[in-house]
């Protein structure tokens, strides 16, 4: 059960020495009340306060770290059902399968296709993070071949799936150095795979006929010390494996059962015909409740679609989406192309910049910084106001890459016309249109 501010304060050492970051010791005991800190930024507290505060503080889904590098992933402790009661912490990682057996050409082509898949939106790089090893043949020699080539020449990191031990102790040791998860411990090799995962302080996959068998094989895990658990629960039928999920988090959140309370890793490679019935399925499961979704291949239309859902599930909504400041050239601008401004709210954003590349009429957006809120509200809060706008302008570097001095303001912004023109001398300022919808027309007749 999860401590109040008040009791974690009385077992910090009320120093106020203020090296956390926050004035008081109270003010740190809040923070990790409600999850804002982290127990390692006091220097300060006892081995034996932190021992309790660790097991009272750690989150219902315990997280567990996969990978190294670029694509690296913290799945799983997450706090709560309902994404609105709070927000998912974690996103999902996404892995695609590669046999053993597969040919060293055939491998190299899927790495270099899959490593382009990389997706720029609202000023994130969104990609896949994993590949999935799967042993056909029990060739321990080949399985091994295969792990190291992905992780040494491809940013993904590593799913290695092996029912035979001295096939998994190969992958193990070709790529411990990329922190790959075992997949899967289950009840006839819980010992040994479980000895190998903590041996090598590595994520394991524990694999049951059922939500009840999962528990005494996790249960038996942390009592070998080791808590980088991620859960199967062995179906592979749609609805069972969806039950399940619900069933599991549910138990980890509303029942406080520790012995669930890891990520989870789903299948849609193995309940689907083909491929983009996998994508409907993992776009299920993306928003209930899986930590890893395994696919059998990636593709463009396939992944692209999923890793906006990702975005859009683990963005925390309580705070807007939003898109960095800055200069953003539509369509190729040049030196006499119109240019218009408005707030990095990300809604607005793509709004905008659709209708502009609509209009075929090369431009330069200036994007300013309005805490994500939208253009009306933006003013009416004080964000979007003349003389802001007006300094936005000149500090921006957009004076550089124009010859004109114009600037198109929003419609819903004509009341800091003047402002801005004050803060801009021998600039015009011009009102643009009220709705986006209205910017192709505006822009025709300007050239």
């Amino acid at each position: 059960m999860a401590l109040t501010g008040i009791q974690i304060f009385k077992l910090l050492p009320k120093t106020n020495c203020k090296e956390c970051g926050v004035p008081t010791c109270l003010a740190f005991a809040m923070n990790l009340a409600s999850g804002k800190a982290e127990l390692d930024a006091c220097p300060y507290v006892s081995d034996e306060a932190r021992e309790k505060l660790a097991a009272a503080s750690a989150p219902p889904i315990l997280p567990v770290e996969i990978g190294k590098g670029v694509r690296k992933r913290v799945v799983g402790g997450e706090t709560v059902l309902y994404r609105h009661e709070k927000t998912f912490f974690n996103a999902t990682a996404f892995a695609a399968t590669v046999a053993s057996d597969i040919a060293d050409a055939d491998l190299e082509k899927k790495l270099k296709g899959w490593n382009a898949l990389q997706y720029e939106r609202v000023g994130l790089n969104l990609r896949p993070e994993l590949v999935a090893v799967k042993d056909v043949n029990g060739n321990a020699d080949a399985f091994a071949k295969v792990a190291k080539t992905v992780a040494e020449t491809s940013e993904f990191n590593v799913i290695l799936m092996s029912e035979k031990e001295d096939v998994m102790k190969a992958g193990v040791e070709a790529c411990k150095f990329k922190r790959p998860v075992i997949c899967a411990a289950t009840a006839d090799n819980i010992d040994a795979y479980g000895a190998l995962a903590k041996d090598n302080d590595l994520p394991i996959v524990v694999k049951a006929e059922s939500v009840d068998a999962l528990q005494a094989l996790t249960g038996k895990l942390v009592d070998m010390g080791h808590k980088k658990i991620i859960l199967d629960s062995g179906a592979r039928e749609v609805k069972q494996a969806m039950e399940d999920q619900v069933a599991m988090r549910r138990s980890a959140l509303k029942d406080g059962n520790r012995s669930l309370g890891f990520p989870t890793i789903v299948f849609p490679c193995e309940m689907a015909p083909n491929l983009d019935m996998e994508t409907l399925i993992a776009g299920m499961f993306v928003a209930k409740y899986g930590a890893v979704v395994v696919l059998s291949d990636f593709t463009g239309e396939s992944i692209f679609p999923l890793l906006l859902e990702r975005l859009n599930i683990y963005t925390d909504p309580q705070r807007p989406m939003t898109v960095t400041e800055g200069i953003y050239p539509i369509g190729n601008p040049d030196e006499n192309s119109p240019v218009m401004v408005t707030t990095n709210f990300a809604l607005t954003y793509f709004i905008v910049c659709g209708e502009i590349e609509g209009s075929k009429v090369p431009s330069w957006l200036l994007i300013k910084d309005a805490e994500g809120l939208s253009v009306l509200t933006a003013w009416a809060a004080g964000k979007f106001s003349g003389d802001d706008v007006g300094m936005f302008v000149k500090k921006c570097g957009i004076e550089d890459k124009i010859k004109h001095k114009e600037l198109i303001i929003p419609g819903y912004a004509a009341a800091i016309a003047g402002d801005v023109e004050e803060e801009l001398p021998g600039w015009t300022i011009t009102v643009g249109p009220r709705e986006a919808a209205h910017i192709p027309a505006f822009l025709k007749g300007k050239v």
